[in-house]
């Protein structure tokens, strides 16, 4: 407050003295060539920092800014062919379960219609063909498991060789073959 003061007294003094407008500027310690100097050597600081500062700064972040710009995109075009895989998956995975049950199914009601004729020969027959008769078609229906087993584990090498687009070595089928087996009764 006391430099305010001490300023409008000066140019009041200024004023009141008979050698102008100059003597104000003086008194405030302007002068006219280190003004001009100092604005010129503003100028020259401000261009050179415009051409070597400024400018690559202003690019490096307008390319990093383009960038981020095409990441966002490449994420939302990801994230749009991650939800078609998605759908697309659980459409093969449908299609393969449903058609694994209904082959189950025939192979069963296969396996039942044969049973059912092999039980009607054999109540035709002799009791002494009765009982050669049964034996055979209890041998009959256990090679049918297991050709049934074979082919629902074929079925689920190939469904799982499609649905997740692995070739299966020996290991990982004979792996999938003995669950199976373990899994599928008549």
């Amino acid at each position: 407050m006391n430099f305010i003061n001490q300023s409008i007294v000066m140019l009041a003094s200024a004023e009141g003295s008979e050698e102008g407008s100059g003597s104000i500027l003086e008194t405030l310690g302007v002068h006219w060539t280190k003004l001009f100097a100092q604005v010129i050597l503003f100028l020259i600081v401000f261009l050179v920092l415009r051409k070597f500062a400024f400018g690559p700064v202003r690019q490096i972040l307008d390319e990093r800014k383009a960038r981020i710009a095409e990441g966002e995109e490449n994420l939302k075009k990801i994230a749009k062919d991650l939800e078609d895989a998605e759908v697309k998956k659980g459409e093969v995975i449908s299609e393969a379960n449903s058609k694994a049950e209904l082959l189950i199914g025939e192979a069963r009601e296969s396996a039942e219609v044969l049973a059912e004729k092999k039980r009607e020969e054999a109540t035709k027959e002799a009791s002494a063909i009765v009982a050669k008769a049964h034996e055979a078609g209890a041998l009959e229906q256990e090679q049918l498991r297991a050709e049934l087993k074979r082919d629902v584990g074929r079925l689920i090498i190939d469904t799982t060789t499609k649905v997740t687009g692995k070739i299966l070595n020996d290991d990982d089928q004979a792996k999938i073959n003995e669950e199976t087996s373990s899994q599928v009764s008549l």
